[in-house]
């Protein structure tokens, strides 16, 4: 469970990230992506992982690629997300 949260953590970190530095609120993200603006929060807060569509809907609407969203992984090693 620990593995999901840290993920969820990083990856809600990205999304904020990006969305803030377009000037876009939750709100208005929620509007272009169809996903509930309360969603949006809890990915943002890493209380949920979003599923593949949900990333790819997420990318649309910030005009971003998809790897923009995961590129954070990047930096870190993976093998610390995962229990052992």
């Amino acid at each position: 469970m620990a593995e999901v949260i840290a993920a969820g953590q990083l990856f809600g970190e990205r999304l904020r990230e990006l969305r803030t530095k377009r000037d876009i609120t939750q709100v208005m993200l929620a509007d272009l992506t169809g996903i509930p603006q309360n969603h949006i929060s809890s990915i943002e807060r890493g209380m949920k992982l979003p599923n593949l569509l949900t990333m790819i809907r997420l990318a649309s609407a910030l005009d971003c690629k998809l790897s923009a969203l995961v590129s954070v992984f990047d930096k870190e090693q993976l093998s610390s997300f995962l229990s052992k």
